[in-house]
């Protein structure tokens, strides 16, 4: 029985509608959210495209898209069919502004149907470029001026530097009300990126010592070990810096280094992660070699399997030097963390698929112990982990049994796939309702885009003017390039990997 209230009514617009994330990721992700009861009781959902299809044929391939990509591809409970009738197809051409009355004509019609004006959300899964375009003939439109009731979300690549960021941040802000702009990073969508602000600021025992009196160093890893999977023309325009670091990997220090909140109000929280971002110490376009390390990857072998080099890629420039593996050391210049180093790295084809967060403590004080104790002495961790497994870490000393004190790190675990039933909504379920519902706590601000990308543009820049003579310089199934090491050795540390938890 349903005890949550649901966000009011909704008419769901998806640009790009017979594409592959509204296949994959939306509707699979809306559905999920019908069946759990969250989806408003009065909603539509009009995907929107170029391609030929009837409503029967558009819902027909959406239910394909179901049963390959949920997370409940067993359990659908015959649900379908209940919702297969909120769904339609729009077929039109989106660089014709004459067409985009059919959308406001929609609007009215689910006006009088539904009773009320419901929220209206123009959803763009369709690639970047075309973003502009879409915003400028959307804008005009009458049921754009209500800054309560619509919204339009917008994906990643939010720009593909700062200049152009600023522009479509403009652009956007001609036509619609910050307010009312959604840009989405689907990371902060996913359980354990959420559960960091839950661990750190509704237990006493973390907070107090999380900062550079106790905390020798971060570490944040993004690794995949797949390839570019067929979009070498987008990659060959992005590279790992820009398609991690920017977004996903700068958004995951905010919430590890942000300060505490004093309500959980949307800009409230954003305001925190703004001020992370504006403190991280500015890498100059000459000491870019210092603090940031490319690499791209070579062929070789993965499981058994030869696989190509980035170069041999599908759309790849053979001489391409685009990174597919970047390492960058970060310093956040604020009180509390002051000369703490913040390694990340992230890159395609490494030696497992994982994102985990290290919090790497200070040792405490072994003078107390006798010397065999010190042998194995190891200083206290916190890992959180975001994919594949969802897990949060603690490593502590306990003594060995025996008649000798000897230590042992230990591992205390909290794993979400043991404690819950393992059913967690996927990333793009919390999203998508709090988009119904008008929480942007989890999305972009304007200023949030613009900071992240000035943080990383003197590397962009330097390393422009620089090509890289090495390159391929990491072999798949490894863990990228030397230099990578170096970067983290250079201040005694190494970086920290993970066995899973749950063996296939």
């Amino acid at each position: 029985m349903q005890t949550h209230k649901r966000p009011p009514a909704s008419l769901l617009f998806i640009f790009g509608g017979s594409g592959d994330l509204n296949y994959r990721k939306l509707t699979p992700a809306l559905y999920n959210l019908f069946i759990d009861e969250w989806i408003p009781e009065k909603f539509d959902i009009v995907g929107i495209g170029r391609s030929a299809f009837t409503d029967e044929s558009y819902r027909a391939k959406l239910l394909d898209g179901i049963q390959q990509f949920s997370r409940r591809k067993e359990e659908q409970n015959g649900k379908w069919q209940e919702f297969s009738r909120h769904i339609s197809y729009l077929q039109m051409d989106a660089e014709n502004e004459d067409e985009y009355k059919k959308i406001a004509d929609i609007v009215k019609t689910k006006e009088q149907e539904f009773g009320s004006h419901p929220n209206v959300i123009f959803y763009m899964a369709v690639a970047p470029q075309l973003v502009p375009d879409i915003a400028k003939k959307l804008g005009p439109l009458n049921i754009c001026a209500d800054t309560k009731c619509t919204r339009i979300v917008v994906e990643k690549p939010f720009g593909h530097d700062l200049q152009s960021a600023h522009e479509l941040n403009k652009l956007l802000m001609s036509m619609f009300d910050e307010a009312q702009i959604y840009r989405i990073d689907h990371y902060l969508g996913k359980e354990t990126v959420q559960n960091i602000l839950a661990l750190r600021f509704a237990n006493a025992l973390f907070e107090p010592i999380w900062n550079k009196n106790y905390i020798d160093h971060v570490q944040i890893t993004a690794a995949e070990t797949v390839g570019v999977e067929g979009r070498g023309g987008y990659y060959e325009t992005s590279g790992a810096l820009r398609d991690m670091v920017q977004n996903h990997i700068l958004q995951l220090i905010c919430m590890v280094a942000m300060e505490a909140p004093v309500s959980f109000d949307a800009d409230e929280i954003r305001n925190k992660k703004v001020d992370v971002l504006n403190a991280i110490r500015k890498i100059t376009k000459e000491d870019a070699h210092i603090y940031a390390v490319r690499g791209q990857y070579s062929e070789g072998w993965i499981t058994g399997e030869k696989v190509p080099g980035y170069r041999q890629e599908k759309s790849v420039s053979p001489d391409s030097n685009i990174d597919t593996f970047a390492a960058v050391k970060f310093y956040i210049d604020n009180w509390r963390w002051q000369d703490v180093p913040f390694y990340v790295r992230t890159g395609k084809r490494l030696h497992g698929k994982t994102t985990i967060i290290t919090i790497q403590f200070k040792p405490a004080p072994n003078y107390a112990f006798p010397e065999e104790a010190s042998e194995t002495w190891r200083a206290n961790r916190l890992t959180i982990s975001i994919q594949p497994e969802m897990d949060i870490r603690l490593r502590f000393q306990a003594k060995r049994p025996g008649q000798s004190m000897i230590l042992n790190p230990v591992d205390m675990l909290f794993s979400y796939k043991d404690a819950y039933d393992g059913n967690e909504p996927e990333a793009y379920e919390t999203l998508l309702l709090d988009i119904m519902e008008g929480n942007a706590t989890l999305f972009m601000r304007s200023d949030q885009v613009e900071a992240a990308w000035k943080i990383i543009m003197p590397i962009l820049e330097a390393w422009e003017l620089r090509p890289p003579v090495d390159f391929p310089n990491y072999a798949p199934d490894s863990w990228g390039p030397e230099d990578a090491e170096a970067l983290i050795a250079r201040n005694g540390h190494n970086w920290i990997t993970l066995p899973p938890l749950h063996q296939e």
